[in-house]
């Protein structure tokens, strides 16, 4: 008896996982966003940084290079949990090319990121090719915390093929819990990490840092909350 009971139990969760899977909210199409018609029609706010477009992609706009982080908030953006993609080209110029996608921002001080160390994409030196990639959660958790604190969790190398001038796509999935992050056609995440802070949503946004300037196009966004 106590064994078709647990028997029982163990069918009815089951079933209780199915359904609840069932129930999940499942993405639809992705909504993609013209930043260079944004720009044109003021849905763009620029925060230390000026726009301009770039000449190769009518669809993108540039970010100009200025001293302390830059950002670009896409007005009205309002993103809780799912993917969020865009084309980004940064340099192959060390320490000055930082680049990246912000979400669950506050303020202009207050947002998580995730951003490519484009210079750091083929070099030869181990330490700094495994930080290619950076996650972190401003104003408490920036990169100098974590790489002290929390070396290689929230850093990561990405495909030596990626080259760090080319036009490479950032694919960010933030779930409650977790932030995946894919770099190019790479269908297996180069970073795989627990979500830090406590913000869980906000305005998106374009990042660049100190003394970096950088080229952003096709942004797409797909919210599963």
């Amino acid at each position: 008896m106590r064994a078709r009971s647990k028997a029982l139990l163990a069918g009815g969760a089951l079933i209780i996982g199915l359904v609840a899977a069932a129930q999940a909210p499942q993405p639809g199409p992705p909504k993609r966003i013209d930043l260079a018609k944004s720009f044109t029609t003021g849905k763009l706010r620029a925060v230390n940084r000026e726009i301009t477009k770039p000449p190769d992609r009518p669809d993108g706009v540039h970010m100009s290079e200025r001293q302390n982080p830059g950002l670009v908030w896409i007005e009205g953006s309002d993103f809780t949990e799912g993917a969020i993609e865009v084309d980004v080209r940064g340099r192959d110029h060390f320490q000055r090319s930082f680049i990246g996608i912000v979400f669950h921002g506050k303020d202009d001080k207050t947002y998580e990121s995730v951003y490519l160390r484009p210079f750091n994409f083929q070099v030869q030196d181990p330490v700094r090719h495994r930080h290619a990639l950076q996650y972190i959660s401003v104003p408490e958790f920036d990169w100098p915390r974590l790489r002290e604190q929390f070396p290689d969790e929230f850093e990561r190398p990405v495909d030596a093929s990626v080259a760090p001038t080319d036009w490479v796509t950032l694919r960010v999935v933030v779930q409650e819990r977790t932030v995946q992050v894919y770099v190019g056609p790479d269908k297996t995440p180069a970073l795989a990490a627990r979500k830090l802070g406590s913000l869980n949503r906000g305005i998106i946004g374009l990042w660049t840092g100190n003394g970096s300037d950088g080229d952003f196009a096709n942004l797409r966004i797909t919210p599963t909350r």
